[in-house]
């Protein structure tokens, strides 16, 4: 078990390398360059400044070195300064980090509070009433892009019935508020973001779980306990559940990336202060000291999150760690 972790990590090592090659390769094949931005629009700058801010910012070497510059930075832990305002590139991921995860995690949580229990519950009772509401909901969250919901939501909640913020991480007099209200004030304008999250994700997860528990029910080992008289939760909770979660801990693996990437539309309807939307404003300015960092970040999660599923797997199953 040992052994075969430490080989996975050692290549995801070499993956992680691969990923950082290729996605600063592509970034630089987009049309456009961070000084364009900051020279096309006087057109009093002279062809030596455009010269010497590719110069400031390292652009004027070839490709290759810069990369090898680049990872030299990056064995130090230093993502470089961003090019739109001289900031260091970690102390402005810093900043937005906690909203971003502490909102991803929070939305995942509950999925999987609500959508492993539906899954199971809708496998015991196939065919039933909550069985075929839950499938309605699910093509209904399947067809239903999540910034077209938001911008129901919003119009519902925030102009018909004015009940909710749909703007921002809290209100403009934050600072006068004491602390009860405060945790309130930022609850109330999360309360928007965190329904699409979990609404997005509900129906995928529940439906694997369901096709799963499906296929793991029809086994003989479940009829065996049945005719054992042995009580309808132990029969799902300690027989059926063990080998029905092999999917969900898929889906988790593949979700960890999403807790950067996923965030990029919401968090710019809801003009909320978090990592995406720094992502998205770091590709319209062609700032690529900070496209670089976030796609380390999302690379990491990427890589962490196969680790994760292996080693849930091998808990999961006990044929696997033999």
């Amino acid at each position: 078990m040992f052994l075969r972790i430490l080989y996975k990590t050692l290549w995801l090592f070499v993956t992680f390398l691969g990923i950082t090659l290729i996605s600063f390769f592509v970034i630089h094949l987009a049309p456009g360059s961070p000084t364009d931005l900051q020279t096309t629009l006087s057109p009093e700058v002279s062809t030596l400044a455009r010269e010497q801010l590719q110069k400031l910012y390292g652009l004027d070497k070839p490709l290759h070195e810069q990369y090898v510059q680049w990872v030299k930075r990056l064995i130090e832990f230093d993502f470089g300064y961003s090019f739109s305002d001289n900031r260091p590139v970690w102390d402005k991921i810093k900043e937005r980090l906690p909203l971003t995860f502490g909102m991803n995690i929070t939305a995942l949580f509950i999925t999987l509070m609500l959508a492993i229990p539906i899954g199971i519950y809708s496998a015991w009772k196939q065919g039933g009433i909550f069985d075929k509401s839950m499938t309605i909901l699910v093509f209904i969250g399947f067809a239903m892009p999540s910034f077209w919901l938001a911008l129901l939501l919003m119009n519902f909640f925030g102009i018909i019935f004015p009940v909710l913020p749909i703007s921002g991480l809290h209100s403009f007099s934050f600072e006068q508020m004491t602390f009860p209200q405060k945790v309130v004030d930022i609850a109330k304008h999360l309360i928007l973001p965190l329904f699409i999250y979990v609404f997005s994700s509900l129906t995928g997860i529940s439906r694997f779980m369901r096709s799963s528990m499906l296929e793991v029910l029809r086994q003989d080992y479940i009829r065996t306990a049945k005719a054992k008289g042995l009580k309808n939760s132990v029969i799902l909770f300690k027989h059926a559940l063990k080998n029905a979660i092999m999917p969900v801990i898929t889906i988790l693996g593949l979700s960890i990336p999403g807790l950067i990437g996923g965030s990029v539309i919401i968090e710019s309807i809801f003009s909320l202060p978090g990592l995406g939307q720094l992502f998205y404003q770091g590709i319209m300015t062609r700032d690529y000291p900070l496209i670089m960092a976030n796609l380390v970040l999302g690379a990491l999660l990427t890589l962490l999150g196969n680790i994760l599923a292996d080693v849930g797997y091998a808990l999961a199953d006990p044929r696997i760690r033999k």
